[in-house]
């Protein structure tokens, strides 16, 4: 009964409203690497053209990868770069093209802080809040001054104005995942006791300013979600669902637009990408965290992490543990998949293999068992 009662309202295909932009879908792409910029960060004619084919295959609301808002804050290669304005006119053309494919465009800006690789920095050592070892990189970071801080914060401002002077739909501040911003809120990684860290207010003083310098850059009206970490998921410390919706419940009071709701790091125990998800019950493993946020918010709370069918989706929207439906991975194999769910299509492809995220042996990101079966002539 249950289930028919979900199809039969289908909310996942009902138009939705987010900040005065009328999305045709609850659908999101979150953002996804793609390993497609040219070697200096330059937008190139074949990111166009993925991104128009997430836009005709039917996503409601297309997040980018990540983009970089600084030089140091660069964390995996071929990054879409927002640090200069000699980016504009190739995030121009990205926006252009996603538009005249009838999509919505929001472009995702980051500093990696500690989860950088040096040789992409120059063989720098990367920043951070404190100098707390990064045991997958085998890194222990520089500590960041207080005037490089602020040079960070006056970056995600700068940014975010480009994306506007872009013509994209809005920006998203990447707030999750161990990097920069999601470092500073973590007392794992925030270990300082300056204005900057220390307890709950001085940890979160970094995103509040980070979000006044995009508002004062980008003005009121303009679409500013954040993607933000439920809980690290480390075995000691670090942030976890109270802290985390206390800081939620600050940013809504200073008039963020949405919450997409995520979790993990790369030293986590359980990371935001994960494998083996085979069954219904084993998708949308972050559904607990996002019906927190969704019940004690007022503001549109995004999910994300592992959802794969049709129905599932539909549960979430229908059980009010979110308002949007957020996918990645099964959005690299499947472009079009919005437009197979409507069609009547249960089920993603997406075997969770994880072998797309390979990235430093993939030339671009992509789907390694689809690849292989065009290789083996099994597709066509």
């Amino acid at each position: 009964m249950r289930t028919i009662i979900y199809y039969q309202k289908k909310m996942l295909f009902e138009p939705y409203t987010l900040k005065g932009i009328r999305l045709p879908n609850r659908i999101v792409r979150s953002a996804t690497y793609e390993k497609g910029a040219d070697a200096h960060g330059f937008v190139t004619p074949g990111l166009i053209e993925r991104y128009e084919a997430l836009a005709k295959g039917g996503v409601g609301l297309i997040i980018t990868g990540g983009a970089p808002v600084h030089t140091t804050g660069v964390f995996v290669p071929q990054m879409v770069a927002a640090y200069d304005d000699k980016y504009i006119d190739g995030l121009s053309g990205l926006a252009g093209g996603v538009h005249a494919a009838g999509g919505r465009l929001v472009l995702q800006i980051a500093h990696g802080g500690r989860q950088c690789y040096p040789e992409l920095l120059n063989g720098a050592l990367p920043i951070a809040p404190s100098a707390v070892h990064e045991p997958v990189l085998n890194i222990t970071p520089r500590e960041i001054t207080e005037d490089e801080i602020w040079t960070m914060i006056r970056a995600f401002g700068d940014a975010a104005r480009r994306a506007k002077a872009a013509g994209f739909d809005g920006v998203q501040i990447h707030g999750a995942h161990g990097y920069l911003v999601s470092q500073f809120l973590s007392s794992h990684t925030n270990r300082r006791t300056d204005g900057w860290g220390g307890d709950e207010d001085r940890r979160f003083r970094f995103l509040k300013e980070v979000y006044n310098a995009i508002r004062q850059q980008v003005g009121g009206d303009y679409l500013v979600l954040i993607k933000m970490n439920s809980s690290d998921h480390l075995c000691c410390g670090g942030l976890r669902p109270d802290e985390s919706l206390r800081i939620a419940q600050r940013l809504e009071a200073l008039g963020i637009d949405a919450m997409e709701v995520s979790g993990g790091m790369y030293e986590s125990s359980l990371r935001p990408a994960r494998t083996k998800i085979l069954h219904p019950q084993d998708e949308a493993y972050f559904k607990n965290a996002s019906a927190l946020f969704k019940m004690s918010l007022n503001i549109p709370v995004i999910v994300v992490g592992g959802i794969r069918s049709r129905a599932v989706a539909e549960e979430m929207l229908q059980q009010g543990y979110a308002d949007l439906i957020s996918m990645s991975r099964p959005l690299i194999r499947e472009p079009d998949l919005p437009n197979k769910f409507k069609a009547g299509k249960d089920k993603a492809d997406c075997e969770s293999c994880n072998a797309c995220m390979n990235f430093r042996r993939l030339d671009t990101v992509k789907c390694v068992v689809l690849q292989k079966l065009k290789d083996q002539g099994r597709l066509h």
